[in-house]
């Protein structure tokens, strides 16, 4: 594969990324939730990939289609054709009735075309972890090959960071932790990821200068208060992710770049 890494001691990607597109104020990881977030000046989306039954890679944060979908079960049970006829939109309000669940080739066809950027949550229904991984960093490699900076590729999932790091190396990587164990440097390190993606009070300026120090950049989860977002930034975090895409903006003074 002709895929050529991007230099990652020049850090190529904002300091604000929106949460699921706009995920608070459209339906969440759909190409509305992704518009809406672009028109508010929003330059990086992170959203959540899994897999249909066919092992085409899909939009969808929960296991089950119940909470953002008019469909019900495991979305893993469904070929893309069956998850296609399903409104992803209808549940947040009938304004975004028939919004479709989108394909991780389509989105990416989308944010290509408006030069936006990617971080791709790999979200496997459970069991189908490395499959997950490996399928998802395929499919994003071959979408953005030479055009661009690539996605991040993020995950709770090991097995599922590991096997996208098999499948395309050269892709970057982060590990998301809610609580950081004892060996979270150690696993960055087996893992080659390029930084760590950790709830915003699992950080402290301490975690975040050892990080740095390693090597490693610092991304943080979900982060919805501007003030508590300047603060991380200036601890050193590099990357804030947020659901108030109208509020924390790339270009605004709780985002200023360190």
């Amino acid at each position: 594969m002709n895929f050529t890494p991007v230099d990652f001691l020049h850090w190529p990607y904002p300091p604000i990324v929106a949460h699921r597109g706009a995920g608070k104020l459209a339906p969440e990881n759909t190409l509305a939730a992704l518009r809406l977030g672009a028109s508010l000046g929003q330059t990086m989306f992170e959203f959540d990939v899994k897999l249909t039954a066919d092992g085409k890679p899909i939009l969808l944060h929960d296991a089950l289609l119940d909470r953002t979908t008019n469909g019900q079960g495991l979305a893993s049970v469904l070929t893309l054709a069956e998850i296609s006829q399903l409104d992803a939109g209808s549940w947040l309000s009938a304004q975004w009735a028939g919004e479709p669940v989108p394909t991780l080739s389509n989105i990416i066809r989308w944010l290509r075309a408006n030069s936006l950027m990617a971080n791709i949550e790999i979200k496997p229904t459970p069991g189908q972890e490395a499959q997950t991984g490996a399928a998802v960093a395929i499919v994003a490699a071959h979408a953005w090959q030479g055009q661009g900076v690539p996605p991040l590729l993020s995950s709770f999932s090991e097995v599922a960071l590991e096997a996208a790091l098999k499948a395309v190396p050269q892709l970057p990587r982060a590990l998301l932790l809610h609580h950081l164990p004892e060996d979270w440097l150690a696993r960055l390190k087996a893992l080659q990821c390029v930084g760590l993606d950790a709830h915003h009070e699992a950080l402290s300026p301490e975690v975040v200068s050892l990080a740095r120090s390693e090597g490693f950049r610092v991304l943080t989860y979900t982060v919805n208060d501007p003030a508590r977002a300047a603060l991380l930034r200036e601890w050193g975090v590099d990357v804030v992710i947020t659901d108030a895409v109208d509020r924390i903006k790339p270009g605004n003074p709780a985002s200023a770049p360190i």
